[in-house]
């Protein structure tokens, strides 16, 4: 049980506190509610291009990084589709300091012309190398616009285009920070040997200032039901033919979420799993081969990725995963297959609580969610979910009529 007391300040800012005796270290999480798709279609990759500008300096603190490392303390950061997270691990004693750096950034980042053009270089670097450059480097933009039309899902955090990027005024920056890093749309997490009461008081002393910009606008489209199939094929200098079949998904918070979690793990979740047992293992028809759930705020998608051997057909592989979805279907989980992969997935979900890292990280995921207390149900609601459910969510997801394939094979 993980315990917690959670505030929040008049301005917004929401504070969850979690005390752990066992350490002497404290993780302090800053979770901006503001990912890829609170952008413009046409100005995309700003919340990536954020996770590095908090980096780039403030008006009291312009060398973030060599101070951390001098205070004992490691940090980083990173962005999906619905948030970008902040995080630092320190001795305790400096707790004060480090938010007094967040709290620097919150409000005095420093965004001119040169903090810019270093960052804009750093990002579009990245695009580079590992979208570009690299060797699959742009299977998931290609998963994302086949399986989303409308919602702003489908572009990568890293952005639509590299031009957004190269091409992004300071005052659109300076818009984009004055909008979302803000104090009304964060979520700020501790968990270490501190005293949750002394906490709160110091956070309320240093952050109870005013939000620039008090009213957050989201008004992006949702994507619609699909009822089509779509399909695409594309060339790329890759050494080996790669499927990649989506299914529409629900969101997050939905309680089918668990369902389809597990289904993910009964269909590829170890050397047992059926994918991999079956495809890789006995008929070798595929190298790798998974089953993945986004998990995203909004509707998401159900994913299966494989890798094919170098001398299997593209249709032939393509009619094995069905075979393998349908059996899903007509030859339901075992008493002993289910429960096994129910309690490996139970058990990750308590291993992922044991940190003060892990514990800060949560506490601010679920709190976004609206579902804090998750953080000590979530194990419930695997624990609940049947074999039935499963056979039930599987037929009204996996047919004909309502998917995505993208084939995505070498260049001969």
């Amino acid at each position: 049980m993980i315990h917690y007391k959670e505030k929040e300040l008049g301005n917004g800012l929401k504070l969850v506190v979690n005390q752990d005796k066992m350490t002497e270290l404290v993780a302090v999480n800053l979770l901006y509610k503001v990912g890829s798709k609170d952008e413009q279609e046409n100005h995309t990759g700003f919340a990536h291009l954020f996770e590095h500008l908090m980096f780039s300096g403030s008006t009291n603190y312009n060398d973030f990084d060599t101070l951390i490392n001098s205070l004992g303390g490691e940090s980083n950061a990173f962005t999906n589709n619905d948030f970008t997270n902040f995080y630092i691990t320190v001795p305790k004693i400096y707790l004060n300091t480090v938010l007094d750096i967040e709290k620097d950034r919150m409000r005095n980042l420093l965004i001119d012309e040169n903090h810019l053009s270093v960052q804009k270089k750093v990002v579009t670097e990245e695009f580079k190398q590992r979208y570009l450059n690299q060797p699959y480097g742009d299977l998931y933009k290609e998963i994302r616009e086949l399986t989303y039309k409308v919602h702003p899902y489908k572009w990568q955090t890293i952005g639509k285009d590299i031009s957004h990027i190269e091409g992004a005024s300071l005052d659109i920056v300076r818009q984009f920070y004055d909008t979302y890093y803000q104090p009304n749309n964060v979520i700020l997490s501790i968990s270490g040997n501190v005293e949750t009461e002394k906490v709160i008081e110091t956070v309320e002393e240093m952050f109870s200032f005013s939000s620039n910009n008090p009213i957050i606008k989201r008004n992006y489209l949702q994507e619609p039901l699909q009822n089509e199939n779509r399909e695409k094929t594309i060339y790329r200098d890759v050494p080996s033919n790669l499927i990649v079949i989506t299914f529409p998904m629900c969101e997050r918070k939905n309680k089918d979420y668990y369902v389809y979690d597990l289904i993910s793990d009964i269909l590829s979740n170890g050397k047992s799993s059926r994918l991999y047992n079956n495809l890789v293992v006995e008929k070798k028809k595929f190298t790798a081969i998974d089953a993945v759930v986004s998990g995203d705020d909004d509707k998401g998608m159900f994913m299966i990725l494989g890798k094919y051997a170098d001398d299997t057909d593209i249709k032939e592989g393509e009619k094995l995963i069905w075979q393998e979805l349908e059996n899903l279907i007509n030859n339901p989980s075992s008493e002993k297959e289910f429960m096994k992969v129910k309690n490996k997935n139970i058990s990750t979900t308590t291993f992922n609580n044991i940190k003060i890292l892990d514990k800060a990280m949560n506490l601010a995921y679920y709190y976004h969610l609206d579902m804090l207390e998750n953080i000590n149900k979530d194990k419930d609601n695997y624990k609940q979910v049947t074999i039935n459910d499963i056979t039930t969510l599987a037929k009204r997801t996996f047919f004909e009529g309502k998917h995505n394939t993208l084939y995505y094979l070498a260049q001969k």
